[in-house]
């Protein structure tokens, strides 16, 4: 959807406003600009509403800060991102928490707009409608994902709501809205209602029937609906026209952007749209200003490249020399001493992160990384000026589907031989792993746990994380303590000679779920609280 997306029509914004003159009716139409009333006689204004839909997805920035809140990363900057809900200090009056809140119904009212009105529209065909109606739809379920996972119970409504009734919403509760958002997909998945796939250039990045399906297993899988997921994720795998894409580190290339192995994605370009985060990850070097930066709980999770973990017998593991014979993602995923990025005329700029290095090392300066460490994937060599990037973010892709289905399967019993063979032995193959120790079955192993660490190395820094440690519910052991930087051998300020980044701290009687914020309670008294908030 590169031209589709990033549409945002100034009659949608302005369609709302009424005419201010006591003396003509409210049900005529004002002279000098769009309204309700004549905004839905015209045929595009279906698709306008629905490309205002779209961008309220995700943003790059959400997506890319996701991981703050886990073990996986760090924000060193505290105002307008969610370093308190990393570390536990957040409250009820906590803005990151309340532009969730805000941005999500923002965007439920936006999909609820076009669903209120899209049969006013003249001269679209059924099918056309019902194609616009379930993209709005699934949209919608996104956002009602995100809200409940979060907040758990939430007002559920599918009208366009005046101000004065949001003010006496009560919360619905979560297992309901489970049960509607389902039921919704399974609706437009088995009508046919979406298209398995969009031919012309300018559709790219509009939602599918198969990303309408991931969805759903998402959903399954956040409430651990076993059987349910395995069924989704079979079919995904069966029938879809989806594959792993030939290298992981290719995956996050403007060259590659909508490959074989993308379901949903957020669509940029440059120059129309674009975004600055990369600014915020990359090392001095690179003009950045690494106020986000990966964890040393995230590099020692990569196992070896025999296929075992850094503190397993027998795992190809050196402490002296930590990078090397280790799971091929880290490097492409995290940029360590030594490492570096291919830059756009195909050289490698190497980066040192060693304390006190200029520019780039640990506590050199205040653009230095907190931890010592700077995220490489989602990097942009071809960025415009100011570090600007039309990189598409992923939302959805097949190996997340065959993570899914393998967790399924672990879940269940069942991750057989074969089983694994078609999900994590094709995942380990495409991320470089040769030895066969690391892609062979590895039989009565702690199957389920082999699959989650899987998961978080496949995945990392893909804003997935901070659901997985909630519904696994090891938030409170992952969560808890110290997070640490890279090893630095000093005694003062580290552990065990890592260093210490920041003390987190997460109550299980309460951080599961956010709270509800303030000012909406303040306006709304039927919000009850979550507990212990």
């Amino acid at each position: 959807m590169k031209t589709k997306n990033i549409l945002f029509s100034s009659a949608l914004g302005m369609m709302f406003l009424l005419p201010v003159s006591s003396c003509v009716s409210l049900d005529t139409e004002p002279y000098d600009r769009e309204t309700d009333l004549s905004f839905w006689k015209k045929e595009n204004s279906a698709l306008y509403a629905l490309n205002s839909c779209y961008p309220t997805l995700y943003s790059a920035e959400e997506v890319l800060y996701a991981d703050a809140m886990t073990d996986n990363a760090y924000t060193k900057v505290q105002t307008g991102f969610n370093q308190a809900i990393g570390n536990g200090s957040y409250s009820i009056a906590y803005p990151y928490v309340e532009s969730v809140w805000d941005s999500r119904y923002a965007g439920i009212r936006a999909c609820n707009e076009l669903l209120n009105n899209i049969d006013k529209v003249p001269g679209l065909t059924d099918e056309l409608r019902n194609q616009y109606r379930s993209e709005a739809t699934v949209i919608r379920a996104f956002h009602y994902f995100e809200l409940y996972s979060r907040f758990g119970d939430v007002p559920y409504f599918t009208n366009v709501v005046t101000i004065e009734e949001s003010q006496q919403l009560s919360r619905t509760p979560k297992g309901e809205i489970v049960s509607t958002i389902l039921n919704e997909l399974d609706n437009i998945i088995s009508n046919n209602y979406l298209p398995s796939s969009y031919t012309a250039a300018e559709d790219k990045g509009r939602i599918t029937k198969w990303a309408a399906m991931a969805l759903k297993a998402r959903i399954l899988l956040f409430e651990g609906r076993w059987e349910e997921v395995e069924s989704v994720t079979s079919d995904i795998m069966s029938n879809g026209p989806f594959r792993l894409f030939s290298s992981y580190s290719g995956l996050f290339l403007v060259a590659n952007e909508n490959n074989e192995e993308v379901i949903l994605d957020l669509q940029y370009t440059s120059p129309d749209r674009e975004y600055q985060t990369q600014y915020q990850f990359l090392p001095p070097s690179l003009k950045g200003y690494a106020q986000l930066a990966p964890l040393n709980e995230l590099v020692q999770s990569y196992i070896t490249d025999n296929g075992k973990t850094i503190d397993e017998p027998g795992a190809n593991y050196d402490p002296a020399k930590p990078f090397e014979h280790r799971d091929p993602r880290l490097a492409a995923t995290v940029c360590y001493s030594g490492n570096g990025y291919v830059l756009a005329d195909g050289t490698v700029h190497t980066v040192d992160c060693n304390p006190g290095s200029n520019p780039d090392g640990y506590g050199f300066s205040s653009s230095s990384s907190p931890t010592g460490y700077y995220i490489k994937k989602y990097w942009d060599c071809t960025y415009r000026d100011n570090l600007y990037s039309g990189l598409n973010i992923i939302l959805i892709r097949y190996a997340d589907v065959l993570l899914m289905n393998a967790e399924a399967l672990a879940e269940l019993g069942k991750l057989d031989e074969k089983a694994w063979n078609n999900t994590i032995r094709l995942i380990r193959q495409r991320a470089g792993f040769t030895n066969e120790e690391a892609l062979k079955y590895p039989g009565n192993s702690n199957l389920i746990e082999i699959v989650r660490r899987e998961r978080r190395s496949e995945l990392a820094l893909e804003g997935l994380r901070l659901k997985d440690i909630v519904r696994w519910h090891i938030a409170d052991k992952v969560m808890n303590g110290y997070c640490h930087g890279i090893y630095t051998g000093e005694a003062v300020g580290t552990d065990n000679g890592y260093v210490r980044v920041e003390n987190r701290v997460f109550d299980a009687k309460k951080h599961y779920l956010w709270p509800i914020p303030q000012n909406e309670r303040d306006l709304n008294h039927n919000l009850t609280q979550n507990p212990n908030w």
